[in-house]
């Protein structure tokens, strides 16, 4: 089975199977669980109160071999009960965005309207805007798991006194720093394609520190149905072993509270109940997780995934390794960034490693006699150069 996705890494078997409906996929691939005899349209379909331009992705199962494939040249708008209608236009293969910024309304109903390249029209159930509750804190927090293993609980606080509230959904965006171990003022670089040797010479990029940005890629709800008040506490959305190197200098955490209403909640919640199945789309299944999408036509074509209309409360933290280990050692790098040292007899070998850009440089072996050069000591590429896994430049949010 080939997992390639490129936003979400998705790693449980739900998200496998259901490929574009929780992140952009770049290439389709082939879970082999899935029927041969059905093609079934795939929605990702979130209308929230952020005025932006929102987003649908539409893939849909392939008859050939189980693959996914994405779904091109729909035609997709959402209209309220005004009959106001927003249309989207494709941006890229199944990634389709509205044509202006918009946000749901309070006391407003929507419904989402597809027409497939084949003609095949698809409707939504209508929906309307949850209570807007606001996220009151983000914190992390030092502790251990019940098998005694270290690290850092990221947690939300949140309360609606109207109690009206009641299901949530969380997603999460990280960004940490990365500072390169190995990282020297100089670089190798190719002195003479023609004669294959390399020089030193002082680095033109600032490429020590930089910053790397991860989303979240399961599926995080809870409920405050029979809790006595409609307050989220304390509730973790994150944990970080002690040993994860994101952790190691400095990390931040973006906090996306989903208000949801209960027929979105209940479909999140049987696609988590459903993860562990041999196939979703079975027959033999308790049920097929339906969502609200139907044909227009009333026939029994099956369609997985939902339109959700939700508000959206967002809130961010920071923290230092320091903070929270203070006087302990950083998390192990993702390298062990051993050194090799290269004679310069053998300068055609790091010639090569270098024009490759496989290696940073460290420093140099001298002659203890006379000083002369005899060898350059490098590691590989990421032990020095933090752009193998970031970018350097200072997200716009970024606080130190």
């Amino acid at each position: 089975m080939n997992k390639r996705v490129a936003i979400y890494c998705l790693d449980i078997l739900l998200f496998v199977l259901v490929g574009c409906l929780f992140g952009a996929c770049t290439e389709p691939f082939s879970p082999d669980f899935l029927p041969q005899t059905e093609s079934i349209l795939v929605v990702d379909a979130t209308l929230s109160n952020e005025l932006k331009n929102h987003e649908i992705l539409l893939s849909r199962s392939s008859q050939e071999q189980g693959t996914f494939q994405f779904e091109e040249n729909a035609a997709i708008r959402i209209v309220d009960d005004n009959q106001q209608a927003f249309t989207f236009t494709e941006s890229e293969r199944g990634k389709y965005i509205s044509d202006v910024a918009f946000s749901a309304e309070p006391n407003k109903t929507y419904r989402l309207f597809i027409t497939t390249s084949n003609g095949r029209m698809y409707a939504s159930n209508p929906a309307t805007l949850p209570q807007t509750t606001q996220i009151d804190n983000v914190e992390a927090k030092k502790t251990a798991t019940d098998s005694s293993v270290d690290g850092v609980k990221i947690t939300v606080d949140s309360f609606d006194p109207t109690g009206s509230s009641t299901y949530y959904r969380y997603e999460y965006e990280e960004t940490y720093k990365i500072i390169a171990p190995k990282w020297a003022p100089d670089e190798l670089v190719v002195a003479s394609e023609e004669n294959m040797t390399v020089g030193i010479f002082g680095r033109q990029n600032e490429d020590r520190t930089c910053y790397a940005t991860d989303r979240s890629n399961t599926i995080i709800l809870t409920k405050t149905s029979g809790a006595g008040e409609d307050r989220v506490t304390d509730f973790s959305v994150r944990f970080l072993n002690q040993g994860n190197f994101i952790i190691s200098h400095r990390y931040s955490i973006l906090v996306k509270q989903y208000v949801l209403s209960r027929e979105a909640y209940t479909f999140y919640e049987k696609l988590l109940d459903f993860s562990g199945s041999e196939s979703l789309f079975s027959e033999s299944q308790p049920g097929f997780i339906n969502g609200n999408i139907f044909p227009e036509d009333g026939g029994s074509e099956r369609v997985v995934g939902i339109f959700e209309v939700s508000s959206v409360s967002e809130k961010r933290t920071f923290f230092n390794y320091a903070d929270l280990f203070p006087e302990e050692e950083l998390p192990p790098f993702v390298d062990e960034c051993r050194s090799t040292i290269f004679g310069l007899g053998g300068e055609p070998s790091v010639f090569e490693h270098v024009k490759a850009k496989r290696v940073s440089y460290v420093g140099n072996v001298t002659n203890p006699m006379t000083g002369a050069l005899e060898a350059y000591i490098v590691v590989p590429r990421v032990c020095g150069d933090c752009t193998v896994l970031g970018s350097t430049t200072v997200p716009d949010f970024w606080e130190e």
